[in-house]
């Protein structure tokens, strides 16, 4: 069973309409569509915006649908003056940018009394996710790198390059790095695919509202891919 994490509506409808639903299960007011996508068996979420709520979800994913592995599909503004709009990034590993307990002598980014504050996505879903990407259009570029996480909208310059300097984050987004803890706590597979909306500078409300439809489309096709070749 693959378990599939959206945060918005958008970033799952098109799944789920695709989907041969066999049933439609709801705790903790989220509803999981149950059924067979792209020829696997799978359950499909929307989890709702913030690491919280990302983080109750994959739990509840885990321990009712007995899932082999959680792929959270979406969109993200990018760090990385190297990204496009509409380009794809494979989560390398994850970490939340915005855990600060620097007033205990921690790096900020760590997460106290853990051993483990980056959380490393699965190898064989990176390979899966790098093979899938072949089948999108040719301009789209596709990287496997850091996926930073907070409970913020990114769209200003100099948050930006903070984040860049600060924890070499290649993209940023809202709830990657929460499902990443979960997995990690859980020993979960679990991989992250995102696909850009906006630059997460002053112009980000305004791309991600033009382009949102477009890294949508492109990440969407990424989690086709990888379902054919499961």
């Amino acid at each position: 069973m693959v378990g599939i994490i959206g945060a918005m509506d958008e970033e799952v409808d098109v799944l789920k309409e695709q989907m041969e639903v066999a049933c439609i299960e709801e705790q903790a007011s989220l509803a999981f569509y149950v059924g067979k996508l792209f020829g696997q068996q799978a359950v499909v979420v929307r989890c709702g915006i913030g690491k919280v709520n990302a983080a109750i979800c994959t739990q509840i994913m885990i321990d009712k649908f007995n899932v082999d592995m959680v792929i959270n599909t979406g969109v993200a503004g990018a760090l990385s003056h190297t990204l496009n709009i509409g380009d794809i990034v494979i989560s390398k590993d994850t970490l939340q940018y915005d855990m600060d307990a620097t007033g205990f002598g921690y790096k900020l980014g760590e997460i106290p009394r853990m051993d483990e504050s980056c959380f490393v996505a699965d190898a064989c879903l990176v390979a899966l996710a790098q093979k899938a990407s072949e089948s999108i259009d040719t301009e789209t570029n596709v990287f496997v790198e850091r996926i930073v996480t907070g409970d913020q909208f990114i769209s200003d310059s100099d948050k930006k390059e903070a984040l860049i300097k600060t924890f070499g984050g290649f993209c940023t987004e809202m709830e990657g790095a929460s499902i990443g803890q979960v997995c990690y706590l859980n020993k979960m597979p679990y991989v992250v695919i995102r696909s850009i909306s906006d630059k997460a500078d002053q112009s980000a409300e305004m791309n991600y509202a033009e382009f949102v439809e477009v890294a949508v489309h492109n990440s969407t096709k990424m989690i086709e891919g990888m379902l054919h070749l499961l």
